[in-house]
């Protein structure tokens, strides 16, 4: 007996089911998407054919693609000419990801600094070891070193054009897990030095033009041993040239987090 003047409230109908579904179908489209089966920038089909096509509910479809919007696979346009444009991972992807995650974990620029000296002439070292350099790698080095030649006479400018040579240096190493990890570290780092730069070019404390002229030579020298196949030689000059450098940036960031998070690190990151 319920005593009287009190009704029994009824628990909510839950929507486990309905979001079951939905992750059933997000997993499949996910898995579409990863294999290459659905390319980059394509369009998913409409809501219609996918209700359809997997056999649920309107709402278990729009669920799906929002999960698959919240993790950075689709994105979803509302209206009559609305749609999901696919985005399959890449190494920016997977740069944002992980910078977002130092600077979660509140890792200093210093730190981002060491992992790439450590792990940059590695890959330096593999490029010199390439058979196909001369066809690949070479050609594609000396045209950047053009480019940051002709901005010796603008800090800023130098800086960007210098980081591209190191940001295409990592990304010729052929073990691919080993590409994804250093370019990723590569393209955070780019990020924080540009920034450094900006600043310094603002307060006209940029390192004179005598010091890009020897970032430039170490990238020229850098370029000859690669040439030459000296893969030690590659190792130790990029190790000497990365200390060299980061010691100029880290003397007004050494204490700084890395900034992962900021419009202009997302955009330089999925544009490495």
């Amino acid at each position: 007996m319920e005593p009287a003047g009190t009704e029994q409230v009824k628990p909510a109908p839950t929507k486990i089911g309905q979001l079951r579904m939905a992750e059933l179908v997000a997993s499949a489209l996910r898995d579409r998407i990863l294999a290459g089966g659905i390319t980059d920038g394509s369009t998913l089909p409409k809501q219609d054919e996918l209700v359809a096509q997997f056999g649920v509910s309107y709402p278990s479809v729009r669920e799906a693609l929002r999960i698959l919007e919240t993790e950075g696979f689709v994105t979803v346009r509302r209206g009559n000419r609305g749609g999901a444009t696919v985005h399959a991972p890449d190494i920016g992807t997977a740069g944002y990801a992980l910078g977002l995650t130092l600077q979660a974990m509140q890792v200093d620029v210093p730190d981002l600094g060491q992992a790439l000296a450590v792990l940059e002439p590695i890959c330096a070292a593999h490029c010199a070891e390439r058979e196909d350099r001369h066809e690949v790698i070479v050609p594609r080095l000396e045209e950047l070193l053009a480019a940051s030649e002709s901005h010796l006479d603008d800090g800023a400018a130098f800086t960007r054009t210098a980081r591209d040579f190191h940001d295409a240096l990592v990304g010729f190493e052929a073990n691919a897990t080993l590409r994804v990890v250093v370019k990723s570290l590569t393209s955070l780092w780019s990020v924080q030095e540009e920034s450094w730069a900006d600043a310094q070019m603002s307060r006209g404390s940029y390192p004179s033009r005598a010091e890009r002229a020897k970032a430039q030579h170490a990238h020229e020298r850098l370029t000859e041993v690669i040439s030459a196949g000296d893969a030690t030689e590659a190792s130790r000059l990029a190790t000497e040239h990365l200390t060299a450098t980061q010691r100029w940036v880290l003397r007004s960031l050494k204490h700084r987090v890395i900034d992962a998070a900021s419009p202009r690190t997302r955009n330089r990151i999925r544009q490495s």
